[in-house]
């Protein structure tokens, strides 16, 4: 997934017996991907780790599903305005609110205003977390890692964690995305043995990883998984925090936005020089504050283009957004494939002369089409596609 970390006692060769001082053996825990074939984890826990008992599941986020009125609708340029939702809060296990989807990502926001109270397991995918406003920790057996505003957090398929946000209490507005399969690092950023190349926008100091504090427990016991679009509630025996060691590809990590490296050019470069992160049938590109190109004659903003082959996300932070007027911090643009899109009027010829640009958003790339929820149907900004004409 990003390197090898090893932290705490781990034996000399895997599979092999690591007791503690009393002569109590550890229990050998494997996370693998793919199978046996991908990326994998091994963690030693002072008990069993697979001893839960099965119990109701009380907690869990809305699931997708399509609003009947996105059936059939005709083909447009979208504006959704999730600023404009209700903020429910409670705890990020239940504070999640799907707004687009299809089979390979779901695109949700949370508000949320309370802690995990239980340990949540994603058995449908990796979780990708964008912090537009607040901060805490994501707590898991690989330890603590502690996330700020303008980080992605990543949670890998089937990791135990539960988040505690920052105290005192503070507004929290997270971009989700949830990816089926295949998250990672896009390959050209990686040279033949894996590691990132010189000329990647990122750098493995740019990542930070959980930090490890050996065994511990927090008081809870329950676990929710998600598998197959339903919840399932479990029990542990002992705190999953149990864990006195571990080395491997697959844990938590945070990426700060703003590290992100930004690819400048003579001309204007088309948005794949943003791409940040790859998972099944999307990429996830980072526009983040930069120059901009420096022909004499450059027209920095990007040029109307026809999506053909994919549909076109764009959840805004802050900044000036030149290419479009009428969004802000929250707005989501949705331009699906088969309709061509570009800036808005007076907006490609005005940033002639411009040297830089201070926007911050996340956009993702998808190429199967993003459908509509109830959610982001009550939001929508119906005079979006004439606004331009």
């Amino acid at each position: 997934m990003l390197d090898r970390m090893v932290a705490g006692e781990v034996p000399a060769k895997p599979h092999t017996a690591l007791r503690d001082a009393a002569g109590n053996l550890r229990h050998e825990e494997c996370l693998t991907r793919d199978g046996f074939d991908g990326p994998f984890t091994i963690l030693y826990h002072r008990h069993r780790p697979h001893t839960q008992s099965v119990t109701r599941a009380e907690r869990g986020w809305p699931l997708p599903r399509v609003a009947d009125a996105d059936i059939g609708r005709p083909l447009s340029r979208r504006h959704y305005r999730s600023q404009d939702l209700p903020r429910p809060g409670g705890p990020p296990v239940d504070a999640r609110l799907p707004l687009l989807f299809n089979d390979d990502v779901v695109l949700s926001v949370i508000h949320p205003d309370a802690d995990d109270p239980v340990y949540v397991s994603n058995g449908d995918g990796d979780d990708l977390f964008f912090i537009v406003e607040g901060g805490g920790t994501l707590r898991s057996p690989f330890g603590d890692l502690v996330f700020t505003a303008g980080d992605y957090v990543l949670v890998p398929k089937g990791v135990p964690h539960r988040f505690v946000l920052a105290a005192p209490p503070t507004a929290q507005s997270w971009l989700s995305i949830e990816c089926a399969a295949g998250f990672g690092l896009p390959k050209q950023w990686r040279n033949e043995v894996g590691q990132l190349r010189m000329d990647a926008p990122y750098s493995h100091r740019d990542f930070r990883r959980p930090i490890f504090r050996g065994p511990d427990d927090d008081g809870v016991r329950d676990l929710v998984v998600k598998r197959q679009g339903a919840f399932h509630g479990f029990r542990y025996q002992h705190t999953p925090l149990d864990v006195v060691g571990w080395d491997g590809t697959v844990y938590p990590w945070a990426f700060p936005i703003l590290n992100f490296q930004p690819r400048v050019g003579l001309i204007h470069l088309p948005p794949t020089v943003h791409g940040t992160f790859a998972a099944r049938g999307a990429l996830v590109c980072s526009f983040v504050p930069r120059p901009l190109d420096f022909h004499p004659q450059a027209i920095p903003c990007p040029y109307p283009h026809a999506s053909v082959s994919c549909d076109e996300f764009i959840f805004y932070c802050r900044g000036n957004f030149t290419s479009r007027r009428g969004v802000g911090p929250g707005s989501i643009s949705h331009h699906p494939a088969g309709i061509m899109h570009g800036p808005h009027p007076g907006a490609y010829e005005g940033s002639i002369g411009a040297r830089a640009t201070d926007e911050l958003a996340v956009m993702l790339d998808t190429y199967r089409p993003l459908q509509a929820t109830p959610a982001a149907l009550a939001i929508e900004d119906l005079g979006y596609h004439d606004s331009f004409r």
